[in-house]
């Protein structure tokens, strides 16, 4: 059992524990004159804090844009923080910075910290693409006010255009950007930017050093921190201590300290434990650890339920999709969480775990009323399994939101359908969030719908079954009436589709995984 943290801030390795283990990384960092780290909206949101984080992550180097107003400190143990200290120097700016100052990227400056962090992250990733799309995703939770966000988006493009990262930090091969020679140093003549990513580079055997086989508990004060080395260590300590706060990214804690100002005695971090960082596709279905991370799951859900892939990337941004995980949007039981509709309507199983013992439950079944869920004192979600649907299903997933970028739903409806060779409906899932104290199925309607056939006259009725199902409310996002108007067009909407489908199956212009991805505009804050 260890009783301090270990992790690097740039080339510098730091011990940490007692009271400072409890505070935010930005806190922290502020504390050690890093003060090119902002506080802006200190929640997660505007992205002026922005710091990466590399971490090994199954084997490989992972480096990440995180928002370090509401990471603590604990979080970080075996990992490396980088600020914008860390990038370029007086005398040699990194890449990304050069392209800043050459497209006019920076006025009042506040935010270009933050926005250099998130742009070196992508640009390290690997195959960046440089497309308006993509730069405007990567970049759409750092929010700035007096710039205007053309020049920083030039920046990006021409940073993306320099030959180094992509592909070479972040478990790939050394690359170069789309267009670039191989062995060019064209703007980056004084190294600094190859400095910085072979810097990076060269974590893998520190960090590897620092891998965690032993638990972690720390005495704050105030407070108890734990970071389990195994899932039965993580299981034992919940059974002792049952009101343990489990914290995997900290999207939805880190606000309950820095805006609820709540005392939260024992907490345990999850987000390192490699029992709990299972990532696995297999013919049958995905099976989604609860340390996993939205970002980790995007490509798998790709794969398997496209329109679920296109919605987790209009779940918050790329910083909380790097720290915030599925399992995580499930356990917290909200209402208005995007993940647990799509799960519902994909016949989702959670894993749940009381010390040695474990069951299997339908996700459905998992909400019970508003801030009450089917899990017993000192048990936890360990995984959720989503079952690879029938080649012959159509699943669709469509959220209604005031913004494209970073907002909360104010519907979220989450389809699923199959019908035998007359039309009949063998299958139907319908699930909603934002509809009700917790996110649910329409079992009037589905229950209506199923041996029906699916046409224009079942569809009528079913729309006027719909609204005995749920009894909306009024709040800042929408009203009852508004709510319950939506989920009536988005079951039309689906209808539509699934017609579409089913009459040109091979039609490019039938809507595949887009449903949720229609911008056509540029970055979300403009």
């Amino acid at each position: 059992m260890r009783h301090a943290i270990r992790f690097y801030l740039g080339d510098t390795l730091h011990t940490v524990a007692g009271e400072a283990c409890s505070m935010t990384l930005l806190d922290w960092l502020r504390h050690q004159g890093r003060t090119g780290t902002k506080e802006g909206c200190n929640e997660g949101d505007c992205g002026a804090c922005t710091v990466i984080v590399i971490r090994l992550r199954r084997g490989r180097l992972a480096v990440r844009a995180v928002n370090a107003c509401i990471q603590l400190v604990a979080m970080l143990d075996g990992a490396c923080v980088m600020t914008v200290e860390d990038v370029g120097g007086p005398d040699a700016l990194h890449p990304v910075q050069k392209a800043m100052v050459a497209a006019s990227g920076s006025q009042c400056g506040f935010c270009t910290p933050g926005f250099v962090m998130s742009m070196i992250a992508y640009r390290c990733m690997d195959g960046a693409p440089d497309d308006d799309a993509s730069i405007d995703a990567a970049l759409a939770g750092n929010l700035c006010r007096c710039t205007g966000y053309a020049p920083i988006v030039r920046a990006m493009k021409q940073a993306l255009s320099i030959p180094g990262a992509p592909g070479g930090v972040s478990g790939g091969a050394p690359g170069n950007a789309p267009g670039s020679t191989p062995g060019s140093t064209a703007g980056d003549e004084d190294g600094a930017g190859a400095a910085f990513e072979a810097r990076i580079a060269a974590l893998q055997p520190r960090l590897l050093a620092l891998a965690a086989s032993d638990d972690v508990e720390i005495d704050t004060g105030t407070s108890s921190l734990f970071i389990p080395a195994h899932a039965e260590s993580l299981a034992a300590r919940l059974v002792a201590h049952p009101g343990t706060v489990m914290v995997a990214g900290a999207t939805d804690v880190g606000l309950w300290i820095t805006k609820g100002m709540r005392a939260l005695p024992r907490l345990a971090f999850i987000a390192q434990c490699p029992d709990l960082l299972r990532l696995e596709e297999t013919r049958s279905g995905l099976h989604v650890g609860a340390a996993v991370t939205y970002e980790e799951v995007a490509a798998p859900f790709g794969r398997m339920l496209p329109s679920f892939g296109a919605l987790i990337a209009r779940i918050g941004s790329t910083p909380i999709r790097n720290s915030a995980t599925l399992c995580g949007n499930i356990a917290n039981g909200s209402p208005i969480g995007d993940g647990p509709p799509a799960l519902i309507a994909a016949d989702a199983v959670l894993h749940l775990r009381h010390g040695d013992a474990r069951r299997d439950l339908p996700l459905d079944a998992y909400f019970l009323a508003y801030g009450k869920q089917d899990l017993a004192a000192g048990e936890f979600v360990e995984g959720v399994t989503i079952p690879r649907p029938a080649p012959d299903t159509f699943y669709r997933v469509y959220k209604v939101s005031k913004r494209f970028d970073q907002d909360i739903s104010a519907v979220c409806g989450a389809f699923a359908l199959r019908r035998d060779a007359e039309g009949r409906i063998v299958h139907i899932r319908i699930a909603f969030g934002g509809m009700a104290a917790t996110p649910c199925r329409a079992r009037e309607t589905e229950a209506f719908l199923l041996g029906r056939v699916w046409n224009e006259e079942t569809l009528a009725k079913s729309r006027d079954i719909l609204t005995r199902d749920f009894t909306p409310l009024s709040d800042m996002r929408a009203s009852a009436w508004y709510r319950m108007r939506v989920a009536g067009n988005l079951l039309i909407r689906f209808f539509e589709e699934s017609r579409e489908a089913a009459d040109d199956p091979d039609n490019p212009n039938v809507p595949g995984a887009p449903n949720v991805l229609e911008k056509s505009r540029g970055l979300s804050h403009v």
